[in-house]
């Protein structure tokens, strides 16, 4: 019998971005699970922040090549890869030079939100899963980490419903305290569309926010882990109120086993 697989979609992880309560269980959650008995994929932006030197990323040619179209532009899809020795495990960055390769993440130097954030969110997403696609690598487990792979869920459920690779998928959404006050601009709904995106599904994304978007996530997983004392009040009463499993928080240290058994709970419920 094959392992068990969970594909890890972070916004940050350390070394490659500075310590953060979520870059910090992006460092060592999918080590725990790995060392578990399951197999891993870890996926994060390629941030202009990443060291490519220091971290020895690598391009990966046979995952590379591919374009993503938003509002009919291609915008090439680059796939790089590092490794973490102590950890024995890969991180997959997902490039692109006119979204990721700026010196900051999601603000200016001025604390300005990136106007192109709504942009930079479909194609970190939609990159993920083209890559698993084309990796042919089917997961049993696809968990979320904060609001930058917001639209993975819905996508996975949509767009790529289909796809033998995902059919059997449980979502789970890790929920931070990672908001912003900003709005995604009034196209992000067009943006968004293609094919096998019903158009009902579009209302999370008309005047968009943090909330709105996580309330998107939310229809569409199957579970929750409430990965930071503090989240969202919104938010969280949405999540409680949609009858579905939540794992809830565990504080900073030891939460490893506690989130295999979910797993593990989450797989056998077919």
């Amino acid at each position: 019998m094959r392992k068990k697989r969970v594909l890890y979609v972070f916004q940050e992880i350390m070394p490659y971005l500075p310590e953060s309560h979520m870059s910090k269980i992006g460092r060592f959650l999918p080590q725990k699970i790995q060392e578990s008995g399951k197999e891993i994929r870890v996926f994060m932006p390629r941030f202009g922040l990443v060291n490519e030197r220091r971290n020895q990323l690598h391009e990966v040619i046979r995952l590379s090549g591919m374009n993503l179209i938003i509002e009919d532009i291609d915008h090439p899809l680059i796939i790089k890869v590092a490794s973490i020795q102590q950890a024995r495990m890969q991180v997959y960055f997902i490039e692109n030079e006119d979204f990721f390769h700026r010196k900051f993440i999601f603000r200016d130097a001025k604390q300005k939100f990136f106007d192109d954030n709504d942009e930079r969110n479909i194609f970190f997403s939609k990159g993920v899963l083209d890559t698993v696609k084309k990796l042919g690598w089917a997961p049993d487990i696809i968990h979320t980490h904060g609001w930058f792979s917001a639209l993975l869920p819905m996508f996975t459920r949509t767009a790529y419903k289909d796809n033998p690779l995902f059919t059997e998928s449980k979502i789970i959404v890790s929920l931070y305290n990672d908001g912003f006050k900003e709005n995604f601009a009034d196209t992000f709904k067009e943006k968004i569309k293609t094919a096998g995106i019903p158009d009902k599904v579009l209302q999370y994304y008309d005047k968009a926010n943090y909330v709105s978007i996580m309330k998107g996530a939310v229809d569409f997983a199957d579970a929750f882990i409430i990965s930071e004392e503090k989240i969202n009040p919104e938010l969280l009463d949405y999540v409680q109120a949609t009858g579905k499993p939540i794992l809830e928080y565990q504080g900073n240290e030891d939460y490893f086993d506690a989130y295999n058994q979910f797993y593990d709970e989450i797989i056998s419920e077919g």
